[in-house]
């Protein structure tokens, strides 16, 4: 296989490998939220608070399906690495395929049921009556257009799997530009609204897929499919493998943005103030969560080659070095959230009522950084060993218990408000963060059998 689009890391220096490796996922995730944000920037300016809020609110739903279709996505880069670790190159091209089949048709199935049930979701929300209309717009156009959204991601979790990390930054590099413009174009030229930011989204989206099908078609061999028909004929063999590893992943990540929903629904009572400032926050820190996950990103499939080639102490110095950049990252990050915080949420919105909101977002956000941090190297290592049930279970205790429960208990029993909503959202992720440091630090994983074992 032609190595431009494939790396070894079960050999070499480890601290460079990552770092390197890393880099171009941080860039890529950086765009990706760029992708995102350019729309609460230009609707925030074009449309104002009721706007931000629909757009907020409606992005949380498509990413609630997008999260799934990535969880097994995940598992699809877990195998590929392990495979490719072991030496299998025959495998990961029949791994590819089923692949590709197997989110097609869970992209298509989910897009059908949000536009299926778009009403009773969104009164489910609480989406506050200014922002109704707006916040139903959003939510069809950006459902019909979810296949575009889950196969690049698809692609990118494949070529993340077999060490390649330049062409998921070309791809949302295109998928970026493309939105900025017809931002500007649908929702400020031609004054579309919200619908206007829904439909760049969605273009943009599918020229950076399309165009990714099209760069690794002519790039084949390199790339290790052949695009061949029966190669997209699933395996059932794959596709159990894809369905049983992937089925907590899907879950945890699923069950993260669950309970985004219920707090974004817990907020939406206050005000649509509250809403937007919520929705803005929240948009921020996942600035700096996505860029951070590019570390996590650039662990994961070095662990799994290095599980899949019998090499546990490699993999176990992958964690380490993870866990030394992503603390240097948040420690940065949480300085210039502490010294520009409302200046960052002037960027969004001019509402001078989220302005003065702001600051109680920001003081109670700041105690979920160092969680991140942990979770990027300890995160990293279940999921790429493949033990998808713990990874799950940490999640529901995450996603579930601790995120609604804290914010439950903070904002509505001790009576806190806005305030206890967020940090009842901030101190969730310890529920993930301090059990897989344990898990990891226990050394009980050892006994585990590698995925390539069975591949």
């Amino acid at each position: 296989m032609n190595k431009s689009l494939s790396r070894d890391f079960t050999q070499g220096n480890i601290a460079k490998q990552l770092l390197w490796f890393a880099l171009p996922f941080m860039a890529s995730n950086a765009l990706q939220v760029l992708y995102s944000t350019i729309d609460m920037v230009i609707v925030g300016e074009f449309v104002g608070t009721p706007g931000l809020s629909a757009v907020s609110q409606s992005s949380q739903i498509v990413n609630f399906a997008t999260m799934v279709c990535l969880g097994f996505s995940n598992a699809g880069q877990v195998l590929l690495a392990q495979a490719q670790g072991a030496g299998k190159r025959k495998e990961m091209n029949d791994i590819i395929g089923t692949l590709f089949g197997f989110i097609a048709a869970l992209a298509v199935v989910f897009s059908v049921a949000i536009v299926a049930i778009q009403d009773w979701i969104l009164d489910v929300m609480n989406i506050p009556a200014e922002s109704y209309e707006m916040a139903r717009d959003y939510l069809i156009i950006c459902a019909a257009g979810l296949i575009f959204t889950a196969g690049y991601n698809m692609v990118s979790a494949v070529l993340r799997g077999m060490g390649d990390a330049k062409r998921p930054f070309l791809f949302i590099g295109i998928a970026s530009g493309v939105n900025l413009v017809l931002d500007l174009v649908f929702t400020g030229a031609l004054g579309w609204g919200v619908a206007g930011a829904a439909w760049a989204t969605i273009i943009g989206q599918a020229v950076s897929f399309l165009f990714s099908l099209y760069y690794l078609y002519r790039r084949k061999e390199a790339f290790g499919f052949d695009f061949r028909r029966e190669s997209f004929r699933p395996r059932l063999r794959y596709i159990g493998m894809i369905a049983g590893l992937g089925t907590p992943m899907a879950i945890q990540s699923g069950c993260i943005n669950l309970s985004m929903l219920v707090v974004n629904s817990m907020i939406n009572d206050i005000s649509v103030v509250a809403s937007a400032t919520f929705g803005v926050g929240v948009r921020i820190d996942d600035i700096v969560n996505k860029i951070s996950q590019g570390i996590q990103y650039a662990a994961v499939p070095m662990i799994s080659q290095n599980i899949g080639a019998a090499k546990p102490e490699r993999a176990k110095q992958v964690v380490y070095r993870a866990w030394m950049y992503s603390i240097g990252f948040t420690v940065l990050c949480m300085a210039l959230y502490v010294t520009l915080g409302k200046e960052l949420f002037m960027l969004f919105s001019d509402d001078v009522l989220v302005h003065e909101m702001s600051g109680e977002f920001v003081r109670a956000i700041l105690v979920m950084f160092p969680a991140f941090a942990v979770m990027r190297g300890s995160g990293a290592f279940i999921q790429g060993i493949g033990n998808a049930k713990l990874s799950m279970v940490l999640a529901i205790l995450d996603g579930v218990v601790l995120r609604i429960g804290l914010s439950w208990l903070f904002g509505i029993y001790l009576g806190w408000g806005f305030f206890g909503f967020v940090l009842g959202y901030g101190l969730a992720p310890y529920g993930y963060a301090i059990p897989s440091m344990l898990y990891f630090l226990a050394g009980r994983w050892k006994r585990r059998r590698a995925l390539a074992e069975k591949i």
